[in-house]
This record gives structure tokens, sequence and C-alpha cells, in this order.
């Protein structure tokens, strides 16, 4: 055989070896195979949701009870409660209405109602904050000494009911004739919007957890007013362009008790699908979409027993409006010509306030990436911290050794707060009313009826204690083809999870024994493959084709 035969066929060799190679790697790391066939997740989906859409069997404009003039909320109530006569008892029983996680009075440590407290308006100081009311679903901020407000999360008309009420309350005391008439205008305008009754809507949940800590998108990142009306790039599970689904499609109902995560509890204690009990809140990805949902030879599927679908489905959240990610109280109370005043920054949300201090706002936010099991650690104001380090209010819970925990993303808010000098506790200020903060500029003053309201003692020393308070990002789900790509993680710098370092991760890690053994592979392939070809060629007894 000629020298340049022999060069063709080793050159023709070691070319396939290395393409062979090549291939072997893009079959291993390869997301999604390149067949037509559906994935499970996607199939499984699209059978819980064939026949969503929501019916009922009444009309609430032909119920006598709600066509008659009204003039309380009370009394709008009591009509209500003439058909639906057990809402309010199995109400009264869900943390929406007591605002305690226990739903006991004896148990005040988790709850708004008790001693939990945030870095953003801090405490509820046990339902005496007024300015935290206007969320609480009772009629006028009477907190649970008044009665449900159904409207709140049962009424799609967007009148204020609140407002009108207190006028034709007012009205009604006044004999003047043009008054009167103005009254029954109002009653009127009461009557014709308080049959508008519907399953709660985005909008109903959103007014509340859309602005929660005081506006528009400062608590969560992932709940904002833009989801009122999404598109589906926002979110492919509300957008109205797509399945337009309502928060309770997902937060499922049962006596009004609504699923999901309630301080240190999870949302559900362990994942199932719907094909494995068809009762299951559909609280969890796995709900819809089962622990397995790409398509059958897909490597993403071996993922999901470490990283959360949320890890790779949302890849940035606050895409549309901005959210606050740093609240300082300690800067609170400075003036301008002896009056208060507000500072507006970038996306034309306030950087200062002097009834509040500086904030923080960022939009497109990557995620912070812990392990969770879905439950959450919670400081109170009557737990001992540590002020020399930045204080956990609240964190995920969860470790590698855990099998209920997965790499899951976060907001992660950050502040500074007052505490306690002598007890060494988180403080919790009244805020509105006549002796709060936002009335005397006094914060001593404010911790300590705030403190005394909680019935925590206060010993009239404090300071300011930085603090980080998580929220896990589960909404503003992307569509797939906005799913984080793999080298997002998958690679040595910058890596998305480079906070996650008890795991090895192929590509993002360097291991002298690994790349020994997987450089001895690829070398031992190839040396195979030309023993084998050189074998074969000096084996042919020097035979010419």
């Amino acid at each position: 055989m000629s020298m340049k035969k022999r060069y063709f066929i080793m050159t023709g060799l070691i070319m396939l070896t290395i393409t062979a190679l090549v291939l072997s790697f893009q079959a291993v790391f390869a997301s999604t195979p390149l067949d037509g066939e559906e994935a499970l997740g996607r199939t499984l989906a699209k059978q819980a949701v064939k026949n969503s859409k929501r019916w009922t069997t009444v009309d609430h404009a032909k119920i006598d009870a709600l066509n008659r003039d009204f003039t309380s909320g009370e009394e709008i109530t009591q009509a209500c409660l003439s058909c639906h006569s057990e809402a309010a008892i199995q109400f009264h029983k869900s943390i929406h209405w007591t605002w305690l996680a226990s739903g006991d009075k004896s148990d005040m440590r988790y709850g708004k109602a008790g001693y939990s407290v945030n870095n953003f308006c801090i405490s509820g100081n046990a339902m005496e904050d007024k300015g935290c009311l206007s969320c609480h679903p009772a009629w006028n901020k009477k907190g649970v000494q008044g009665e449900v407000n159904c409207l709140q999360c049962h009424n799609s008309s967007g009148f204020n009911f609140n407002e009108a009420l207190g006028d034709i309350e007012a009205f009604s005391k006044d004999g003047d004739p043009d008054t009167k008439e103005m009254m029954k205008d109002l009653q009127n305008e009461v009557k014709e919007a308080v049959v508008k009754i519907n399953f709660p809507t985005r909008k109903n949940c959103g007014d509340c957890h859309f602005t929660g800590g005081g506006g528009d998108g400062v608590k969560h990142g992932d709940l904002d007013t833009s989801l009122t009306k999404p598109n589906r790039l926002l979110d492919v599970h509300m957008g109205t362009d797509g399945k337009d689904f309502s928060c309770t499609r997902c937060h499922t109902t049962v006596d009004h008790n609504i699923a999901g995560r309630i301080y240190t509890n999870p949302a559900v204690a362990t994942r199932k699908s719907l094909l494995e009990d068809d009762l299951a809140p559909k609280i969890t990805c796995e709900s819809c979409h089962s622990s397995e949902p790409h398509k059958n030879d897909s490597k993403m599927n071996d993922h999901t027993d470490v990283v959360s679908c949320q890890a790779c489905h949302i890849p940035t959240y606050a895409r549309v409006n901005p959210t606050e990610m740093w609240w300082d109280w300690s800067k609170a109370g400075k003036m301008k010509d002896g009056k208060p005043y507000v500072e507006e920054g970038p996306f034309g949300k306030p950087v200062y306030k002097s009834i509040k201090g500086e904030f923080k706002w960022e939009k497109n936010v990557v995620p912070e990436y812990f392990w969770s099991n879905g439950s959450q650690t919670s400081t109170t104001a009557d737990d001992v911290i540590d002020p020399a380090q930045i204080v956990k209010v609240s964190h995920p819970v969860g470790d590698r050794t855990d099998p209920e925990s997965r790499i899951f993303p976060f907001k992660i808010h950050r502040g500074k707060q007052p505490y306690d000098k002598v007890h060494k506790k988180l403080l919790a200020p009244m805020l509105s009313g006549e002796k709060g903060y936002w009335e005397t500029f006094d914060m001593n003053a404010a911790i300590e009826h705030g403190n005394k309201t909680i019935g925590i003692p206060y010993s009239g020393e404090f300071d300011y204690v930085e603090t980080t308070y998580a929220f896990p990002i589960t909404h503003m789900v992307a569509p797939k083809e906005n799913a984080v790509n793999c080298t997002q993680c998958h690679i040595r710098e910058n890596s998305r999870l480079a906070s996650i370092t008890e795991l090895y991760m192929p590509g993002r890690d360097k291991s002298n024994l690994f790349d020994t053994i997987g450089w001895l592979s690829v070398f031992g392939a190839l040396a195979g493959v030309l023993l084998h070809g050189l074998g074969r060629f000096f084996t042919r007894n020097g035979k010419e084709e």
C-alpha cells in the first residue's frame, strides 16, 4: 500500500473518531429531541385544563335579596349570607380573615395579626395599624370585629362601595330634598354594581397582592399590576392571549382556604400530579405537568429531582414594572423647609420618602438561587437576633440531602429596620394613626406604641440592623423558547448557580480527578480507534488491494 493511501486512511480514522465524540457529546447535552413528539408535561397540562371555562347556574341580578336599596356594607353581607349560609363561618377560619398562620388567637407567633415582621412596612401591629386594613376583607377597616366584605373578592364592577355607602349614611341624616335625591342616585349605583358577582379574578386578588408593602411591585417582584392583563410573553399561564388563568386556577380553594405557602408552612407537603391524585391542589408545576414534563429521551428530565421548574422557566422577574429591592428605614424623617418630601428616581418610582426612608428599584432582575423544600424560616418580633450579622427575617429552608428540596429562584429584598438594643429583638413601630410615625415622625414613640400593641416589651433604646427577606419567584413564567439556556448555569464564569456549591456541575466546576478521568477516556477512545486501525493495517500480510 502506498504511503499516500496510508495517510488518507489514518486521517479518515482520526476524523471519524472526532466526529463520533462530538456527536456523543451532543446527544448527552441535547435539551430536546429533534422529533415532532410532544412533551408529556405539555400533553398532561392540556388535558388538565381541557374544560377550564367557568360556568354558573345563577344570575345574581335576579336574586331578590340583592335587588333592594342598601345603606351599609353589613346589609350587603347579610344579603349574600341569605343564600350562602356557611360562607362567613368558613371565611372566619381562613388566614385571609384571621391574619394568623394558626388561625387561632392563642398562637400569635406567625401572622400580620401576630408577631410577624418584614422589612417593608414592618408590622401589622395586631390589626391596629389601620393603614394595613385596606387589604383586610372586612367593611370599613374594622378588622375581625367587622362583617366579611364578600365583594372585595367576588365583585367585578370596580365600584368603590365603602365610599358610596359612607356617603349614603351621611346623606341619610340630611333632610334636604336635593341630598335625598343624591342618596337615591347613589343607592341605584350600588344596586347596579352589587349584582356583578364573579369568581375571584386576577384584579380581585391583585388589589392586595400586587400592591402589598405600600405600592405596585414593592414586595414580590413576580406579582404586580402588569399581571392584571398580561400577555403570554410575561406569563404563559395568565396571558390574555394564552390560557388567561385566574389565580384560583392554581391556588385551588376548599372552604375558603386558598392553597399556598403560609409563613413557615409549605404550600404542599409532597409533590403529586393529578394522575396520582386527581383531588390534589394544583399549586405545584408537577400537578399538571408531572415530574417528567419533557420528552422521554430529553436530558432535561434528569434535572427535575434537583432543579425546580421555576429556576429554568422564569429567567427574570419584574419584566414590565420595576420592583423594590432596598428599603432603609434609618434614613426616614428628613425634611425640606420643615416639611416631609418625596424624591423621585429611575422608573418614576420614589427613591426617598420622609415617612419611609430610602428605596432602590430594579427591572428584569435575575433571581438569586437557594435550596428550598417549600418552607421558610420566619423571624418574629419575639425572636432574639444577632445585630452584628445581617438578619434573615425570612429565608428558604432546604439542602442538597433533602429529597423534597430543589434549587429555587428567589427575590431577596434588603433593607435596614429598627431593633431593640437591649432585648436584641426586631421592633414593630406603629406607622399610621395619631400616634403613628407618619404623623409624629418620632420613631421612639412609634416603637413604644407599636410594641405595646402587640404585647412585646421595649427597652426604650433602638438602633437599625440590616435585614433580608426572601420571596419565592413562581409567577411570570416565560414561554419555553425564552427559558434559561443550559450554558447560563453550566459555565465557568458568571454561572447563575454560582452560589449553589453543594454539588458538582459539569461546565461550571473544575475537578482534577474528573478532568483526568474525562481526558483519559477521550484519549483512550482515540487510541483504541488508532490501534485498531493500525492493527488492521499491519496484519494485512503486505497484501495490496
